[in-house]
């Protein structure tokens, strides 16, 4: 029981840090950037600039808040549920971790959607035209992809069978 609250309270603690640094990064972004020229970091590979973006990934699902609210809303209770779910042994912290980085980005891009009705991209990476992303989008990337490698080849087939099943299910 108290390596469990000890996991809520490192989980609640990380997700505002990393939620306050994505905001501030996108505060910085509006009082800087917006109405400005690019900000150039590198010639030719990376630079700030500022957009409002109505959509979701590559600008997808453009100005339907109402539906992208929704899904990451979802999205985060089911991870929430998941990560709060999870054994408390040091086993799996590399997942709590990445599941943290993950929720820590959509609930910044989602604070974005519910306060601004719009999510602050600013970095472009200019050598393949990359579309503009921020912090909160760096999280969710880093943190999927670092999932995705414990899923292939850190947990064995067992544990995550455990993992995924629902209750009362048998393995």
């Amino acid at each position: 029981m108290k390596s469990q609250k000890r996991n809520l309270i490192f989980s609640l603690l990380m997700l505002c840090v990393l939620m306050g640094v994505d905001q501030f990064t996108k505060l910085l972004a509006i009082s800087r950037l917006k109405g400005q020229p690019s900000f150039i970091i590198l010639q030719s590979v990376l630079e700030f600039s500022y957009l409002e973006n109505t959509g979701a990934a590559f600008s997808s699902f453009e100005g339907r808040q109402a539906f992208l609210i929704t899904l990451t809303v979802v999205v985060v209770l089911l991870l929430a549920w998941k990560l709060f779910t999870l054994p408390a042994t040091r086993r799996f912290t590399p997942m709590r971790l990445c599941m943290l980085f993950i929720l820590g980005g959509a609930g910044g891009n989602l604070l974005d959607r519910l306060v601004r009705h719009y999510v602050v991209d600013f970095i472009y990476f200019v050598p393949i035209n990359f579309p503009k992303f921020n912090v909160a989008d760096v999280y969710i990337t880093c943190g999927v992809a670092l999932l995705a490698l414990l899923l292939f080849f850190y947990y064995t087939e067992e544990e995550l069978d455990r993992l995924f099943s629902l209750p009362g299910q048998k393995n």
